[in-house]
């Protein structure tokens, strides 16, 4: 062996080597690749379900919205309503005071007269009842007492 044919021989073996390292490498390479994609992957479907979810609000504020638009709306014809149900009001206030103006004495006058002829007839059956749930002891009930005021009128 020459010394060229030995330099070939050590060449040769620094190939396959070199071949071997690279091939190591390549092997680990590979699985770094395959990690990389598998969370690549999980990534992609978390994103997707967040923008899912993202979506989903984004949707339920545009129908909250709309919502929103529609009662605002709804407000303004009740505030539009209620501007006009208090004109009817007005107009009316001046005719219900001429009226309670007009009846007002009429009929304070009859609740007056009524409420003094239920009093005085109240009076007047309860001094009964007690008269007659008096008795005489012997279990005859006594004599209804004569009416006080004829009785003060007889005695002028």
């Amino acid at each position: 062996m020459n010394t060229g044919q030995l330099a070939e021989l050590i060449a040769a073996g620094f190939f396959a080597i070199g071949v071997g390292v690279a091939c190591y490498v390549l092997l680990r390479l590979a699985r770094l690749i395959t990690s990389a994609t598998e969370a690549v992957a999980e990534y992609r479907a978390r994103a997707d379900s967040v923008l899912a979810g993202a979506q989903a609000a984004v949707d339920r504020a545009g129908e909250q919205l709309a919502r929103s638009d529609a009662i605002t709306a709804s407000m303004d014809e009740v505030t539009s309503n209620m501007a006009e149900l208090s004109g009817h009001v007005s107009a009316l206030a001046g005719l219900a005071r001429g009226i309670a103006g007009g009846f007002s004495g009429p009929l304070l006058r009859v609740a007056a007269v009524t409420y003094g002829v239920r009093r005085a007839t109240g009076r007047r059956l309860t001094r009964r009842a007690r008269a007659l749930a008096g008795g005489d002891g012997q279990g005859l009930p006594r004599a209804l007492p004569a009416e006080p005021a004829a009785g003060r009128r007889a005695a002028r």
